[in-house]
């Protein structure tokens, strides 16, 4: 109560904070006309006088009121739209290192112009990051005009670049990229062997576009870079004949995580099967040693009981071939990881390929947090704020609408059947499409809205492809009569985007999945921009395209239907179930209202749909019975939709939860992750690194000695014979420590001297044979290789240990604890392997003289993998580093996609210098390949 009272009088938090930027947003509207008065060339040289001042000690902090009316003024005469006042608030929050969540259609891409030019004046590089290539592309290309008027340089990080692409691309004053590529350029620089070759330039300042997906979402998966292991399908098929052998009672499916565990029994019975069959080492299944025997008989069970066929995955010419749940299209190229596809084919009885070992992973909470300083926005972040300030250590703040809000919000419609919940939601399509009101109707995925795109088709509904200007024609000359609909298979972004970008012509109607528009506007009456980018294509440049005759006809048609669907009630959002998180429901219902248009929003809900099947009261349906609940009727109160937020904040914490404690655990690998890195930059920046090698040597003698001469022990207590094996097989010398031994008044100091002697001129003796210059190179390689061989091989015995760390619970010990002890002491091994293994190369090394070729700087063939944290599938289809072409049956191994000239999507990997597919004739590079 005091609490309203004291809001009332002085505002909330976030609204005090928020007029706390008012005075800078004044001076910057003071300098309006001032900077208006400027020519281009005096507003372009503001520029370099900006960098003059950051170059003589100015903070950014001193010129933002400057830069921030440039960049307003900039955008006016090339975009032709000026920042509001409340864009600028959210610029300032941006470039202050917080998340600024402004809602659906208040202009965000325009937003971060100004955060991006103030930082760029740095000289350091700002990145901008976004959820997909399309957009990455888009808005590069885009805003690079206002950066481009001012005098910098832009560049954009797609799939397909080469490194030379990339590296030049980062090197721009402000670089566009997608999260998963920026990650892997990471991961792929810090295992290159030479400074040159490396692409990143550091992570000085980041904006993150979605934040909310790209933090929260997607990170709960680690991005992997792997490649192929030895084969091993005959393991594979023992381990899955075991699985069909196991009844009911021998293991427990959890359908709500998705997991499927052992009963006790269950361990017993594949324990006694296992060593009848050979494959256990030691006693127990459990025991150490068995560690990898566990997790691919976890992954055999997975297989079996939790991935069907025809649903999850085909078979198809000897291959499993996933199937995407939300588009329900097959993805070739893709493969599940940790060895669960090579169960797949051995429950099939398909030819097992190769599986994959680790190469590099980092998660995005720890890339992201290498940057100096973070920043996103998000139409929707406040219900994660927590989560955001804990892991990002990043503030939220929410940006007032530029107009007020008029959408109404009307609570949701409980059916107690599905049948019940859709021939509501049909009635109500019908009824906006009569009154010329456009339609979003949100799904949970693409089999559910394909599930409603067939009731629609019985009702006499035709569904159009909306990608087609043409399939728009009737509803832009006014036709809301024929009953159409447009649903969004996900086919790929671009497409995507332009028929979510006219969802609200009067009468549309739309059917998306929660992916479907994130990053493009719905404004009623049609996007003009979207329209005359597709239309007009014979004209390229932006200011002259939209100077074009045509363009002004597609503005005044959009006016007209504007006004019809204000008339009609604005856009109308319609979710057909509620989502596991309150962000993605905020997301749908934030598509209606934009920049204060009218909009209605509802959710229709049946006590069948998933989130109230597992997360909702089994009591409700004999409730709603006993009172008298009849077909058809909905129930419908504020009380149930706080039932339902409840139930959501409750997924919302376990998937957090799960967050955290994947952090928790990378943390340990990342503190370690960070010290191999910096120690390779170190050694990759170093001319020579002849005293880490000479300093490596000389521990591991004085470890051997240690080893084999005790402290304060009479020389006929030594182990003579097993010191004098050890320099043979470490250091290939035969030294006479007998003899030694039997020196009156030898210590072990002094035998330490005489190895280390020894062993020094033995190496000199290389120097001297082949030249400084070249065994210079030789330890330096030697010492890269054999450092990346054991990281290797250490994240390998890291992946195991986390898979059983967790039975130490059953001890009363914290696994986190047992798993940091156990991790630090497995990479102090790695440590000393490193030193005993580099010292044994280089004494043994022997070079071979070899005219000079041309060396291939290339990495060796990986793949990279981010598996959807929802579905467990490997979202990186086909990407340069994991570009797995599907071979045609009896092509003599020829590498072909089936492409589609006209679907992308089945293009996969093309190479830059390659015939476009598209069947232009032209370069792939200068065609689809292009960025302008």
């Amino acid at each position: 109560m005091i609490g309203a009272v004291a809001r009332k009088l002085f505002g909330s938090a976030n609204e005090r904070r928020i007029r706390s930027y008012q005075p800078r947003v004044a001076a910057i509207n003071a300098l309006e006309k001032e900077v208006a008065a400027l020519t281009d060339e005096q507003l372009r040289a503001r520029t370099e006088e900006f960098k003059k001042q950051v170059a003589e000690g100015a903070s950014l902090d001193d010129i933002l009121v400057p830069a921030f009316a440039t960049v307003r003024e900039a955008a006016k005469r090339t975009l032709g739209q000026r920042h509001f006042d409340v864009q600028l608030i959210g610029g300032m929050i941006l470039h202050e290192g917080k998340i600024s969540e402004m809602k659906t259609g208040e202009g965000k891409t325009l937003v971060a112009t100004l955060p991006v030019y103030l930082n760029a004046l740095s000289g350091r590089g700002v990145h901008v990051v976004t959820v997909n290539d399309y957009l990455a592309k888009r808005d590069a290309e885009w805003m690079a005009q206002v950066y481009g008027f001012l005098g910098l340089t832009t560049g954009v990080i797609v799939h397909g670049l080469d490194d030379a692409e990339r590296k030049k691309a980062y090197d721009c004053d402000i670089t566009y990229g997608t999260n998963n590529e920026l990650g892997f350029d990471y991961l792929r620089d810090n295992m290159k062997y030479r400074l040159e070759d490396m692409v990143q330039r550091g992570h000085v300042y980041a904006i993150v576009d979605e934040v909310d997906s790209i933090l929260v979402d997607e990170a709960r998966t680690p991005l992997i870079i792997s490649g192929p292991l030895d084969d091993r399908s005959e393991f594979y098929n023992t381990i899955d004949a075991f699985i069909p052998r196991l009844d009911n009672s021998d293991y427990e499916v959890d359908e709500k995580q998705r997991t499927v565990t052992m009963t006790e029994a269950g361990m017993e019975k594949m324990e006694v099967m296992l060593r009848e069959a050979g494959q256990l080492k030691g006693g127990k299944l459990y025991d150490v040693e068995n560690v990898s025997v566990v997790h691919h008989v976890n992954q055999a069970l997975r297989a079996h009981k939790l991935f069907q066929r025809d649903k999850d995955y085909i078979v198809r010419n000897g291959e499993v071939v996933i199937i995407d749940e939300f588009t329900g299209r097959m993805m070739p190229g893709r493969r599940y990881s940790e060895g669960l596809h090579q169960a797949l084919e051995a429950k099939e009885r398909q030819p097992i390929q190769p599986e994959n070992q680790t190469l590099a992973s980092i998660t995005f909470q720890n890339y992201f947090r290498m940057y100096e300083k973070l920043a996103g926005m998000t139409g929707t972040a406040l219900t994660e704020a927590e989560e955001f300030l804990d892991i990002y250590n990043l503030d939220v703040l929410e940006v007032p609408t530029n107009k007020p809000l008029a959408r109404i919000d009307d609570d949701d419609e409980v059916y107690r059947t599905a049948a019940e919940k859709y021939r509501a939601i049909i009635t109500l399509i019908d009824d906006c499409r009569k009154r010329g009101q456009p339609v979003l109707v949100g799904t949970t995925s693409i089999e559910k809205s394909e599930l409603l795109a067939e009731l629609l088709r019985k009702e006499g509904w035709e569904q159009h492809d909306f990608a087609d200007t043409n399939a728009f024609r009737d509803l832009y000359s006014g036709d809301t009569q024929k009953k159409v609909f447009a649903i969004l298979n996900a086919r790929y972004h671009e497409q995507e985007a332009y028929i979510v970008s006219q969802a609200g012509v009067p009468g549309a109607v739309t059917i998306a999945t929660n992916m479907a528009g994130r990053g493009t506007d719905i404004q009623l009456g049609g996007n003009a921009d979207m329209r005359i980018r597709q239309e007009i294509t014979d004209i390229t440049d932006w200011g002259e395209r939209d100077r074009d005759p045509r363009a002004a006809a597609i503005r005044e048609q959009i006016k007209h239907l504007k006004e019809k669907a204000l008339a009609a009630g604005g856009l109308f959002v319609l979710g057909t179930e509620r989502h596991e998180s309150r962000r993605i429901d905020n997301q749908l219902r934030g598509r209606s209202g934009r920049q204060g248009d009218p909009g209605h929003s509802k959710f229709f809900l049946s006590l069948e749909d998933d989130l109230m099947r597992i997360f909702g009261s089994d009591k409700l349906d004999g409730m709603l019975t006993k009172l008298g609940l009849k077909e058809n009727e909905a129930i419908v109160h504020p009380w149930i939709n706080k039932a339902l937020e409840k139930a959501q904040q409750k997924v919302e914490a376990r998937n957090f939860d799960i967050r955290k404690n994947l952090l928790k655990f990378d943390n340990v690998m990342n503190d370690q992750r960070k010290v191999i890195f910096e120690q390779r930059l170190d050694l990759m920046r170093d001319e020579t690194v002849d005293e880490t090698i000479v300093g490596m040597r000389h521990e591991v003698i004085e470890e051997m000695v240690a080893k084999h001469i005790p402290p304060n022990a009479y020389p006929e207590q030594w182990d003579t014979a097993g010191l004098d094996e050890q320099l043979r097989e470490v250091l290939t010398l035969a030294l006479p420590v007998q003899d030694w031994a039997k020196e009156e008044g030898i210590a072990d100091e002094e035998v330490t001297d005489r190895i280390k002697r020894r062993a020094d001129e033995w190496m000199a003796g290389k120097v001297a044979k082949w030249g400084p210059d070249v065994m210079r190179y030789v330890e330096k390689s030697i010492l890269l290789q054999t450092l990346d061989h054991l990281w290797r091989e250490h994240l390998i015995q890291l992946d195991h240990l986390r898979q059983v760390i967790g039975l130490r619970g059953y001890g009363q010990r914290d696994p986190l604890n047992e798993y940091k002890a156990e991790a630090f002491a497995l990479f102090e091994s790695m440590v000393g392997h490193l030193r005993e293994a580099v010292t044994a190369q280089l004494m043994r090394v022997e070079v071979v003289q070899q005219p000079p070729e041309e060396q291939d700087q290339t990495l060796p063939p990986m793949q990279a993998h981010h598996l959807d944290p929802n579905t467990g599938e490997d979202e990186m289809s086909l990407s340069p580093l994991s570009a797995t072409p599907v071979l045609a049956p009896g092509d003599g191994g020829t590498a072909v996609l089936e492409r589609n000239p006209k679907d992308p999507t089945t293009w996969g990997k093309v190479g830059r210098n390659e015939v476009c597919p598209c069947g232009s004739g032209k370069k792939y590079k200068h065609c689809h390949g292009r960025f302008a």
